[in-house]
């Protein structure tokens, strides 16, 4: 298996994108630490359907926007393993509204999730990475809106749009050490952020897609896995979009 004895930590593993790829990951033969914030039992299932697998999980909860939480997750993950190779930020919220009608407290809250959390992992991470001297993956979930925009969604397409900035900042600063950092910026997928669409809005955004139909979080995990495995060893600073098309 291509990632066995390598260790990955995915933020915002238990539900959706991120439980995906933590099935993913641990399918190539990877360690996962799964990491949640709110949803303890829906990281426990994800956490037990990876040990029916024959995988090793550990959960890990934390609050992302918090850089001591970070450390104290990011040290409890080489406590139990004794290593870390893959770091994947897929922590992520939504709080839409019109820039007009839109709280100060929403921008903050998306902002301070969406992006500083990604800041704080990979500064948790990066001091153990750089001491093993035996390379590393970061894979950052970013979005489509972060390429292009979305009404209704200054704050999310923001720190998405920054997420990109950091990728390509960081792979620029991590490449002599032999670590990529890569992001994907998933399109429509059928998660629990978008079951909530009205039908119309459903089929109006089909109908933008060249494929005609919406992701499957398996999908974006694929792209995240050929990002954190060695068939992409020389590619760093990249963003795929896995849209189906939407940005064409």
């Amino acid at each position: 298996m291509q990632l066995q004895g390598k260790v990955a930590l995915v933020t915002g593993g238990s539900r959706g994108i991120g439980a995906a790829v933590v099935l993913a990951l641990a399918g190539a033969g990877a360690a996962v630490a799964i990491n949640y914030q709110q949803h303890e039992g829906a990281a426990l299932l994800v956490k037990e359907e990876v040990e029916a697998r024959g995988g090793k999980a550990l959960l890990c909860r934390a609050d992302v926007t918090g850089l001591a939480e970070c450390e104290q997750m990011v040290g409890a993950v080489l406590e139990y393993f004794g290593r870390i190779d893959i770091l994947v930020n897929n922590a992520g919220i939504r709080r839409d509204n019109i820039l007009a009608m839109m709280k100060s407290a929403d921008w903050d809250a998306v902002i301070d999730t969406n992006l500083k959390g990604v800041f704080n992992s990979c500064k948790a991470v990066l001091k153990p990475l750089l001491k093993q001297k035996s390379g590393g993956r970061i894979v950052n979930i970013a979005s489509v809106p972060g390429l292009s925009g979305n009404s209704g969604q200054t704050n999310y397409a923001a720190a998405k749009a920054g997420v990109i900035a950091f990728t390509k900042s960081l792979a620029k600063e991590l490449g002599k050490r032999e670590i990529t950092v890569n992001a994907v910026a998933p399109g429509f997928i059928e998660t629990e952020m978008t079951e909530g669409l009205p039908q119309s809005i459903r089929e109006k955004v089909r109908a933008q897609i060249a494929l005609e139909r919406l992701g499957k979080p398996a999908e974006v995990a694929a792209a995240v896995l050929f990002l954190a495995g060695e068939s992409s060893s020389y590619i760093t600073g990249a963003v795929l979009s896995i849209d189906g098309g939407l940005t064409l």
